[in-house]
């Protein structure tokens, strides 16, 4: 990138870029202009020292998690549409959200979102604590859920895995009397179908009149 093109946008993005791919330690102020094209001096004017680069970055993801918009034609279709922005989001940006979280702006961060569900849950007919709860249900769902995808994509590689554990000699056909249901189980799970059904189960469960 040339120098004189250089905005504290572009300084952002570029960090942001590293953040992602390798983590918090992996940025310096040398790769990063490196990384730019440009001196490391240009670095420091346009975003200051690390710890300001680093504190720009953390207002940058809180800024970037309120640009989530519902979709939908439904008050539960818009609170699923939510729901898989904010899973989207975290999915791409773990060490970005790590780095929100350790500077305690977490609530800060999910804020808007849960506006949005606020406005769709109202919408819905929902008032007072109820509405409370099902927006904090379908907050921690969504947290909840991308916490066990990410820890599943880190573990080591199980032995036996699901599929072996399931199979008609350890477990039996007729244990279950349904061997649809034990093939399904003995295949790998399918995290972003999963999460729309569940998501979908419980805002339509949160969502329906009483």
């Amino acid at each position: 990138m040339a120098k004189s093109a250089l905005t504290r946008e572009a300084v952002l993005a570029a960090a942001a870029a590293l953040v992602r791919q390798h983590g918090p330690d992996a940025l310096t102020m040398r790769k990063l202009a490196a990384e730019l094209g440009t001196a490391v001096t240009s670095i420091y004017w346009h975003v200051g020292n690390r710890e300001q680069l680093l504190d720009a970055l953390v207002e940058r993801t809180v800024r970037d998690m309120a640009a989530i918009r519902p979709a939908g034609r439904t008050p539960a279709e818009r609170v699923v549409s939510v729901a898989r922005s904010m899973r989207r989001e975290l999915r791409e940006r773990p060490h970005l959200i790590a780095m929100v979280h350790e500077r305690g702006l977490t609530d800060r961060m999910f804020l808007p979102a849960q506006q949005a569900l606020v406005r769709e849950v109202r919408a819905a007919g929902l008032r007072g604590a109820r509405a409370a709860d099902a927006v904090r249900a379908i907050q921690f769902q969504v947290v909840g859920f991308v916490l066990v995808e990410r820890n599943r994509e880190r573990s080591p590689v199980q032995s036996p895995g699901e599929g072996e554990l399931w199979d008609p000699a350890e477990t039996g056909a007729a244990v279950l009397g349904d061997p649809a249901l034990r093939r399904a189980l003995a295949r790998p799970a399918d995290p972003e179908r999963l999460f729309l059904v569940s998501v979908k189960a419980l805002a339509q469960a949160l969502l329906a009149p009483r």
